[in-house]
């Protein structure tokens, strides 16, 4: 029994070994693309920010989705939900504030 890891609830118990998390998440992660998406004619004028912003003229190239306009948002660059927000090792992040947290982070502690 590994006692590395103890978690001591009374001075009179013997230390309790702790089962460690394991990852549940197999799946690998699929980047499909790193870069950002610029704004449309952003590089020509200081005025444009960077950001992406969704084009709304009426007869914009861009909207209409030309060729030769750039990359569009749209959903088929989406990450999938099974292996959205995991870290590398296999776990999500948890943030825990208060001793309830905790106890719900080891009462879920495959995730």
């Amino acid at each position: 029994v590994d006692f590395s890891v103890c978690l001591l609830s009374d001075s009179r118990r013997p230390p309790v070994a702790m089962a460690k998390p394991t990852a549940l998440v197999a799946k690998k992660r699929s980047v499909k693309r790193t870069k950002h998406f610029p704004r449309w004619q952003a590089h020509q004028f200081k005025r444009v920010k960077d950001t992406w912003r969704c084009p709304r003229g009426i007869d914009g190239r861009f909207r209409r989705r030309f060729k030769g306009t750039g990359p569009h948002v749209n959903i088929g660059y989406g990450t999938d939900a099974k292996v959205k927000h995991v870290l590398p090792n296999g776990f999500k992040k948890f943030i825990v504030s208060n001793v309830k947290d905790l106890e719900l982070l080891l009462m879920h502690n495959r995730k």
